[in-house]
This record gives C-alpha cells, structure tokens and sequence, in this order.
C-alpha cells in the first residue's frame, strides 16, 4: 500500500497534474480606448500649436536677407527671441482674410457687416471652434433682441448708449450662466471659452441691433446671416495647414500678392454674380 502511494507521488504523470493545478491563472488586462486630441487652437501659444510651424521654419534655409528675404530672417529673429510662431501666422494672414472677404462681397455680393468684423469673427471661430461660436453668437443675439424688445414694450425711453449698456450686462450674465452649465454639459470647448470671443460677438451684436434700429428685423437678419458665411470662409482660409505654411516660408511673396490682386479687384466696377442672377431676366432681354 505504502509502496503503491510512493510509486504513485513519483510517477510523471501526477506531477505534470500537479504542475498544471499550481499555474496561476491569467487575469485579463483591461483596454483603454484613447480619447481623440483636441484641435491645435492657433490664437494660444501651446506645444500643439507653435511646434510644427516652428519646424516649418527650422527646416526652411531662408538665404541672404537682401534683396528678396528680410521678411523670413525677421521672422527667425523673433521668434527666437520669444515672439509666438502662430500670432505671426495670424498677422501674416489677416490681409489675406481681408482680401477673400472683399472678393466675396465685391464679386460674389455677400454684404455682411463690413470688412472688419468677419474677419474677427473668423478668428473668434479659431479660437472657440465654429459650432461654439455660432452657438454663442445665437445666444447673444436672441438675449439682446429680446432685451430690446422688452425695453420698447415696457416704455422705457434710454439713450443709446446707457440702454446698449443694460443690453451688454444682459449679455455678460447670459454668458456666464452658459459657462455655469459647462461641467453639466462636459463639453470642454464650452468652458473654454475667452472674455475676446464674447467682446467680439457682443460687437457684432451691437451692429445687428443698429441694423434693426434703422432698417428692419429681416435685413438685420440677412446681414447676420452674410456676415457669418463670411466669417466660416475667413475661417477654412485661417486653418488651412498648407496656407499657414506658405505664410511662413514665404512672406514676401505673399504679401506681394496680396497687394496686386487687391488692386486689381479695387478696379473692378461690373455685376456681382449675384446680381447676374437677380437680373439675369433684363441680362437676357
């Protein structure tokens, strides 16, 4: 018996059982799913953002600074000396925003509320992204209206100036109540939101109230509308990769051209494509 127990305990077989009994047994190790990175924002001096054009600009040879490059060595000089790669970008391509906007308005004839505040609005949409910022621009919009149409249906006769003031506090807290709800809505491009994003709409919220004033509600209306489609334009142009990179590697060329096509469109005096369509019976007559 006690033979049998010990040929047993030494045979090959129950130690391969016993061996496999005393192998732990793998524990599953969970997966992370990555979470998608945010957009580089270009109006914020971050890694994300100033990195690749400073390596656009370190892997450029830029040449001798006369005649043809001063612009590319200033460039260098400042930002080593510690002036942020992507406002130069933004400063480098605000004509070129201006002279889309004045291709659109003077050929296509979307009119807008002038030259200046698309062009800011599409920055304002850079840093907030467009959906926040036609979001907000909504918000603002219907606050101040309905401001104004209280002020107008409860009698209460104000200046221009002090009753644009109440409407701007109207604003500010309708703003900050937005802001309120951002860790309720968890959406991080909502509190992330600048006080220029909101001085920016609240200007163009200025000039849709003016509008209204002076003309009507649908013209104010039509304008917004304009004015925004300007600004998205404005913004493709801003955060194209390629355009960014052509800015800084070729400012003088840029600029250059520039300055001719907006000459040459200064001169242009005939129809907007617009217009071919809003008389295209009397063209055809």
């Amino acid at each position: 018996m006690v033979v049998a127990t010990l040929v047993a305990l030494a045979s090959p077989a129950y130690g391969q059982s016993r061996r496999v009994s005393l192998t732990p047994t793998p524990t599953p190790t969970p997966t992370l799913t990555p979470t998608p990175a945010p957009p580089a924002d270009l109006t914020q001096k971050t890694l994300e953002t100033i990195g690749p054009l400073e390596k656009i600009l370190n892997d450029q040879k830029p040449g001798k600074i006369w005649p043809t490059n001063p612009l590319k060595h200033a460039i260098r000089a400042s930002v080593k000396s510690g002036v942020p790669a992507n406002t130069i970008v933004l400063l480098l391509l605000l004509p070129l925003v201006a002279l889309v906007i004045a291709a659109t308005r003077q050929l296509i004839g979307i009119r807008g509320f002038g030259i200046f505040l698309p062009a800011a609005l599409s920055v304002v949409f850079v840093a907030t992204g467009p959906l926040v910022g036609i979001g907000l621009f909504l918000i603002i919009t219907v606050i101040s209206t309905l401001v104004r149409i209280a002020l107008r249906k409860l009698k209460i006769k104000l200046q221009y100036l002090p009753r644009m003031a109440i409407i701007i506090w109207s604003v500010s807290l309708s703003v900050l109540l937005i802001l309120f709800t951002a860790p309720i809505i968890k959406y991080p491009p909502m509190a992330n939101v600048s006080i220029f994003a909101v001085l920016i709409l609240a200007l163009l919220t200025e000039d849709f109230i003016r509008v209204q004033l002076g003309k009507s509600i649908r013209t104010a209306l039509d304008l917004t509308m304009e004015t925004l489609i300007l600004a998205l334009i404005s913004f493709l142009v801003l955060t194209l990769k390629p355009v960014q990179a052509f800015a800084l590697l070729n400012p003088e060329l840029l600029l250059a051209l520039i300055f001719v096509a907006d000459f040459i469109l200064g001169k242009y005096v005939g129809l907007r494509f617009m217009e071919y369509i809003r008389f295209r019976k009397l063209i055809s007559s």
